[in-house]
């Protein structure tokens, strides 16, 4: 994978870094796994705008992703690695050994024509799916569980991973993509290997247009509003605001809003780094 900065021959052009692509395949899905993507322009069900910043972008279909990979002991082939607009990541066509096809996250290094499994007797190659419990200390692992048979949850960013570090029990321990160290059920699945297109974070949109097409419309400073519209607005001339919230009031930077009565604070075996 690797990225391309423009020669500036448009203003636009003049700060923009893109993908190269290189690990894309193709640029036509498959058609018996998309379907259609009605977009909420951060409306709710009376037609109230409840979220700012939302609306327009360029038309999407949604891609179908297997994110249980519960296909266990059927060799699939990879058939091609895609683009998909809903993710960071790139995602991988398989064609199973029995006819059906399935998107899943693709995990870097993956290449067309590859084979994976998933299942309890799979072996720890890239790609493959298989309980936490069964993989070797030390593996870098992906789109994991949270409880057996829900479907992978946690680390499917481009370019995230998580480590296990230790077994304990019935219990394993990963150490996330935060720095946060959490016990997670030996049974729970994971796949091996870094999530691709790990260089998104180089990225350089170049122009305001472009959050456009993704969606994403002007966001407007806090501090520049008037009081009915935001806690921190008001105030003569240029004034600060006072302490960073959010629009409902919820303090920023620094504030704790974890609730310390959450069941799940128990498989916290050390916080995230601050």
């Amino acid at each position: 994978m690797s990225v391309r900065k423009l020669k500036p021959i448009t203003p636009g052009q003049r700060f923009r870094v893109v993908n190269g692509y290189d690990a894309i395949s193709t640029d036509k899905p498959e058609k018996s796994l998309l379907v259609p993507y009605k977009k909420s322009g951060g409306r709710n069900n009376t037609g109230k705008m409840t979220i700012q910043y939302v609306g327009g972008g360029h038309k999407q279909k949604y891609r179908i992703i297997d994110f249980k990979r519960n296909k266990d002991g059927v060799p699939a082939t990879i058939k091609s690695i895609e683009y998909d607009p809903h993710r960071t990541a790139f995602i991988a066509l398989l064609f199973y050994a029995d006819g059906e096809k399935r998107y899943i996250i693709a995990q870097a290094g993956l290449e067309v024509g590859q084979e994976v499994v998933s299942g309890s007797d799979a072996k720890p190659n890239v790609g493959n799916a298989m309980p936490l419990g069964k993989m070797p200390l030390g593996t870098n692992v992906s789109c994991v569980e949270l409880r057996p048979g829900h479907g992978a949850q946690f680390v499917r960013s481009a370019g995230s991973f998580a480590q296990l570090v230790a077994k304990e029990g019935k219990y394993v321990i990963l150490r996330m993509p935060s720095g946060e160290s959490r016990m997670i059920l030996a049974e729970c699945k994971a796949t091996v290997g870094v999530v691709s297109n790990s260089d998104h974070q180089l990225i350089v949109s170049g122009k305001a247009g472009r959050s456009r097409w993704l969606g994403r419309r002007p966001r407007t400073r806090a501090v520049v509003k008037n009081p009915v519209d935001h806690p921190m607005g008001g105030g003569e001339g240029r004034a600060t605001g006072g302490h960073p919230r959010s629009k409902n009031g919820i303090p920023a930077k620094g504030y704790k809003t974890r609730s310390k009565t959450k069941a799940s604070n128990k498989h916290i075996v050390e916080r995230r780094k601050k």
